[in-house]
Order: structure tokens, then sequence, then C-alpha cells
């Protein structure tokens, strides 16, 4: 998903409106439990409607017939625009809904504020097969709200003809990139995304590892909504840190590096760093570029540059016309290694499921190193008031970036914050 960063931000502002607006190793799917087969059958003659994305269709059909001929019902696997949670809401609150929706993991407080999913029954053996991240992100007050099935995170991603070296620290990074560029052999010190509209997610691990906070924790360690720090002393820090990064400092963030270039010029050879996921692979390799990817690193005196970790799931619609069936796929089919395996290679992203990862592993080592750049991430905030952040983040970053206060610029985002959370 190279265009995570701003989709995230389109489509979160979207879902926080719509939430103000409404209130087994085997070559076969795993075979089904015995409560989930007699409610499935107790279904028969039915019908089943999944809702995903283009990349996801043509791969979940074969498991979708054979599911259908299984339990003697009809399977849709209907094709939607990517990410496209408002259009799930609007659907189900009309009752034209799907039985199952694909999406990304922090849909998920907003998907159960406005009552458009149910937890998902797996059992504590199913749970031990994913990552303990996957399960994690999927989690929300307690409950199992989706069954993981790709993680995703950023990374450092080097050209090895121009940085042999993984650097370990930030600073390091920025002096080799900066002698690269003086030396003529690259344009720009560092490939990230900015853009105008700047890009929260991209620059969220320089941003953490400079002292920065999006919200305070809950005593069982989930984001409290209740404490916003965007604007806090440590926040406004992390903000000097990027304005030293930007256009008046060393150069490394730019606001003419955006989503639809920033990829492209480091398959180009015009930087030796590129901050960003496995989207980006294949456009890499098409380059020909030498590459190696590694956790992006921190401040020499900083805190650990966390990146975000988004978890692709399957939901349970609340409102769907046939909830066991949906239980019952979601549960006994996207829990089986081979789903997992179709779904990597329609898009590569590292499979959720631990079985999965290691046979893709052994064919794409990219995989792996993903997951180690990401062991430490943080989930993506799964909490409706993440809605808030994105926009006021992204004035604030391209703010800095050109030169402006740190300060004032955190204050502004904080207030921006506030605000929406009042209304």
């Amino acid at each position: 998903m190279r265009m995570r960063a701003l989709g995230a931000a389109a489509l979160a502002t979207l879902a926080f409106a719509a939430t103000a607006c409404g209130s087994s190793p085997s070559a076969s799917p795993a075979t089904p439990s015995a409560a989930a087969s007699g409610q499935a059958s107790a279904a028969a003659g039915g019908s089943l409607v999944i809702w995903a994305d283009p990349m996801r269709v043509a791969p979940l059909k074969p498991f979708a017939d054979r599911f259908g001929t299984e339990n003697g019902v009809t399977v849709e696997v209907k094709e939607i625009s990517k990410d496209n949670q408002v259009t799930f809401l609007t659907a189900s609150q009309q009752g034209s809904g799907p039985d199952i929706m694909i999406g990304a993991h922090d849909w998920i407080g907003n998907l159960v504020q406005n009552g458009a999913i149910d937890p998902v029954t797996l059992t504590e053996e199913q749970k031990a097969a994913f990552s303990d991240k996957a399960i994690q992100a999927v989690t929300f007050n307690g409950q199992i709200y989706g069954a993981p099935y790709a993680v995703e995170n950023i990374a450092l991603i080097r050209n090895t003809d121009l940085a042999p070296d993984a650097p370990a620290s930030i600073e390091e990074m920025l002096e080799e990139g900066k002698k690269l560029k003086k030396d003529g052999k690259v344009e720009e010190v560092l490939c990230i995304p900015v853009g105008q509209k700047g890009d929260a997610f991209h620059v969220y691990p320089i941003f953490a590892s400079g002292g920065g906070a999006l919200f305070g924790t809950t005593s069982a360690g989930d984001p409290d909504p209740k404490q916003v720090l965007l604007g806090s002393a440590d926040s406004v820090k992390a903000f000097e840190k990027l304005k030293d990064l930007g256009e008046k400092g060393d150069g490394a963030l730019r606001t003419s590096l955006t989503n639809e270039n920033y990829i492209v010029n480091f398959a180009g050879g015009k930087c030796a760093y590129l901050v960003s996921g496995p989207w980006a692979v294949s456009e890499v390799k098409k380059g020909g570029i030498k590459y190696d990817i590694t956790a992006v690193p921190s401040f020499k005196d900083g805190k650990p540059a966390t990146p975000f970790v988004g978890v692709q799931s399957f939901f349970v619609a609340s409102k769907g016309k046939n909830k066991a069936l949906a239980q019952e796929f979601v549960a006994n089919y996207v829990t089986n290694k081979d789903v997992a395996k179709a779904l990597y290679e329609a898009d590569p992203r590292p499979p959720a499921l631990t079985a999965a990862l290691e046979e893709v592993q052994a064919a794409d080592p990219d995989a792996a190193k993903f997951m180690t750049a990401g062991k430490d991430g943080l989930p993506m905030p799964a909490i409706p008031e993440m809605a808030a952040i994105w926009e006021p983040f992204g004035i604030a970053e391209t703010a800095v970036v050109k030169g402006g206060d740190a300060a004032e610029a955190a204050a502004a985002a904080q207030k921006a914050i506030d605000g929406s959370l009042k209304n």
C-alpha cells in the first residue's frame, strides 16, 4: 500500500466524521470446529457476502467457492474500493452491507462505536497461531474484533551500492546522506514523503525517537484518548527535531518529496535511503537497485524509533444477514495457512499467521526483515479519536519542515485536535 499514509489520513478524517454523525498446515482449509459446523449447517442454503478490495478478490474466490460447496451455501466475493471504511459504515447503517468486511485493524474502534462489527470467536490455539503483535492490534476493549491476515510496517530500505552498512543512528544516516549528495552521487539526503499536507505515518518513527507522543496511556497500556499529547513539551522537542531535519536544516525532510515520487526517486538511484514499507519493494526491484531492509534508526540519545504497525483483518459485520456463516468463515478459513499464503502471493505483505510467514520467508527474506524491523512497533491506535490526529499532525509537520516555529505548530495541532474531539 504505497499510498498508505495519505490514504489513512483521508480515510481517518472521513471515518471520524461518520462516527460523529452516527452513533493449519493442511493442504485445504481448516476443518471447522463442531460448534461452528453446527451453526453453519443450521444456515445451510443461505448466502454469504464478502466485501474485498481489488487485490483480495481473486485469491479469496477459490476458498469462498470451496466454503460454499462444503456448507451448501452461495458465497459472493464482491469487489469494492480499497480501504473504503465509510462505505461499509453507511451500508451497515442502511442494512445493505456485507456479512464480512476486509480492512485495517485501526478501523476497529470506529466500527465498534458505530455498532458495525461483532467480536470474532477464536480458540486459544487459533490465537496462538498468530504473531503477538497481530493479536494485540485486533484486540479492543479486551475483545478480539478481527481475524488478522497480514502485518505491515515501514522500515529503512538502503541502496547497498551507495550505503553498504546500516546506519547506527539517524545522525549517522544523515551524515552519509549529505556526503553522498555533496559528492553528486544522489539528489536527496533521504527519501521519505512529506508533501504539502505532511505524512504522520512515515515520519512517526523519527517523531517518536525525538520524544514525541500522540496519546498518554491507560492503566492497561492502551492509548488514552483523554490524554492527547501532541502539544506537550516532549512533542514540541520532537517537532524541533523535525525542523532540524527540514528544508532550512539538514534537508532530509522536504515537501517536494511526496507519496507519488519518493519511491520512484529511490528506485532511480536518487537517494541512498528510503523510509517505506513492503509496498515499495516491487518498484525498487524494477529499478535494479541492490538493497537491504533494517529498522528505522533512532537518534543517538533518543528514544526508540517505533514505527506504526498495521494489521489487515477480516471483520464479521454485526448487521450481516448470516452472521453464523460469517463467523465460521472468518474463524476457520481465514485462520488457515493456505488462505494466508494466497493473500500474500497476491499482495506481498508479511502474513500474520506464523506458519505462513515461516514458509513465505524461506523464499522471500524481505518479509522476515520487515517483521524484524517492526517487532517493537506500535500498533496503530484503533481508538476512534485517532481520526482527529492525522490532519493536524500533518499540518504541524509541514510547518516545521518549512522552518516554522515548533511550539506554535504543536500548539495549533493540539488546539485543532481538542476542538474536533469536543464536537
